[in-house]
């Protein structure tokens, strides 16, 4: 119940984004999900897309770097203490959350994509605790 994520890394420039999303949009990628941290010098463009390969070609052929990373898409139930469930499994099973983002709001629960340092034991506890985690064609699709 892996999901790849891209990451790209990119200098702290006006214009840079605005660079990666017109590479994407004339690869036919539709971006799901991003993340962007950033510090003085450069900052880390997280994507979840439709297509990854056409977006790691495109984006390559245009001279940026691209990291791949598995990555757990997770249902969250939308309403108080929702989130708080999920990291409170995962803190009890020492699986420790490197970062997380919002993907999207889907009926009664949101969908959210996480990092672990397990991703493996992570998936396996909150699924034995009823969570959806969901396949990365769902993904590609919402």
């Amino acid at each position: 119940m892996r999901v790849e994520q891209i990451s790209i890394f990119l200098e702290n420039t006006g214009g840079r984004i605005a660079e990666v999303t017109t590479i994407l949009s004339a690869a036919s990628v539709n971006i799901r999900a991003l993340s962007l941290a950033d510090t003085t010098d450069f900052g880390v463009l997280r994507l979840i897309v439709d297509d990854n390969e056409a977006a790691e070609k495109a984006l390559k052929d245009n001279g940026f770097s691209v990291g791949k990373t598995s990555v757990a898409a997770v249902a969250v139930e939308d309403k108080p203490g929702g989130l708080n469930r999920i990291l409170i499994l995962l803190a009890e099973a020492d699986i420790n959350v490197e970062y997380m983002y919002a993907l999207q709001q889907s009926g009664d629960h949101a969908v959210m994509i996480f990092r672990f340092d397990n991703i493996d034991d992570a998936v396996k506890v909150l699924e034995k605790e009823g969570i959806r985690v969901y396949k990365a064609s769902e993904v590609a699709s919402l």
